[in-house]
């Protein structure tokens, strides 16, 4: 419910997390997506990828750990391909090259009417959706994945975990159709550890099917997890060797030594990201039913799908209404343990607390 949320005032909270992430030695030109990114999850009611969870993951495995150098410079990998270019990040933070990444194949996706970018070397890059949204805000077709930083997941019928939560990100412009970008956005398993941790600490057990003790056997005890399962068996699976195959192509390495010292310095222990930008004006056959054009066949099909379905709602449409939440009061929204940790931040870099009001 809303009525859960307090109202924070955007600056103020773009001001304390830029103060975190320069604090951990990160340079304006990665500060700055940095803190975007977070407050854009946060205005989408994205909570696995506000702030507090961005330093987290950065605190073990970003710049405390060696899994992200701050001020590394990208280096563009010489190819033959007019439309698809590879990138080694040499570790910089992944917001930083995620959103150059999307911004590149924009630019190559206008000019060839298809592009991707290939990422190696590369710290996480937190929340994918934000990515592609972007692009579908600018009238593409977007699509990202990544390797998670650690291996996490049982493949299926195993015991030891070799795959990550390997997240998939679909976005479309459908703004003029819908009033909104349709966002396809999950992970291949069917928690994260995020939401292992989260039932640990509130004494909750997991859902059915979704982890594995040491045993193999399958466990809703937070406590006794081992691994993470796929959702929906070898769906979930397939989705998640998509992310680590198309990885070892780029050139990421081993699953089971990504964000875990190597002992020899040849080897890699580094996420991938994979971008790709379509324009829709590429994909146009210009036949459409009834003599519609592509934007009308777009508003048709979609109507059509929702006919006689008024309870089901289109992916992006509860991020998109979380959305004209925070816009409404003019602020970002969250609860009062996420605003507790938010002061916990500021009292330990000695920068004013947040301020946070009821919502009206």
């Amino acid at each position: 419910m809303m009525s859960d949320f307090l109202a924070v005032p955007r600056k103020d909270h773009d001001a304390l997390v830029a103060n975190a992430f320069l604090k951990r030695g990160f340079k304006a030109d990665e500060v700055a997506p940095g803190t975007y990114l977070c407050a854009e999850a946060a205005r989408h009611g994205v909570r696995p990828h506000i702030a507090l969870r961005a330093l987290y993951n950065d605190h073990y495995f970003g710049s405390k750990t060696g899994g992200c150098v701050p001020g590394a410079e990208v280096e563009v990998v010489s190819s033959r391909f007019a439309a698809s270019e590879t990138w080694n990040a040499n570790k910089k933070f992944g917001p930083a090259v995620a959103y150059r990444a999307i911004d590149r194949a924009i630019e190559l996706a206008d000019q060839h009417g298809i592009a991707q970018i290939s990422v190696d070397n590369a710290s996480p890059y937190l929340w994918g959706a934000g990515y592609v949204m972007a692009a579908a805000e600018r009238g593409f077709i977007a699509y990202t994945h990544a390797t998670s930083p650690l291996a996490e997941v049982a493949p299926l019928g195993g015991n030891r975990p070799t795959l990550g939560t390997n997240p998939h990100s679909w976005a479309f412009p459908t703004s003029p159709a819908l009033g909104f970008p349709l966002l396809v956005d999950w992970i291949t398993s069917n928690i994260d550890m995020y939401r292992v941790e989260s039932a640990r600490n509130a004494g909750k057990e997991l859902p059915p099917e979704s982890a594995i003790d040491n045993n193999g056997q399958v466990t809703t005890d937070p406590n006794a997890v081992h691994a993470l399962l796929p959702f929906g068996t070898h769906k979930g699976y397939g989705l998640s060797l998509i992310n680590e195959v198309l990885a070892a192509f780029i050139g990421g390495s081993l699953p089971s030594l990504r964000g875990r010292l190597t002992e020899d310095p040849r080897e890699k222990n580094t996420a991938t990201f994979y971008f790709q930008v379509i324009h829709p004006e590429a994909l146009s056959s210009n036949n459409f039913g009834m003599e519609r054009n592509q934007l009308d066949n777009l508003k048709h099909v979609l109507a059509d799908i929702l006919r006689g379905n008024p309870e089901s709602n289109i992916p992006g449409q509860m991020e998109a209404q979380f959305r004209h939440q925070s816009d409404q009061v003019d602020a970002l929204l969250f609860t009062q343990e996420e605003v507790n940790g938010f002061n916990r931040l500021a009292q330990e870099l000695g920068h004013p607390a947040l301020q946070a009001k009821p919502i009206s």
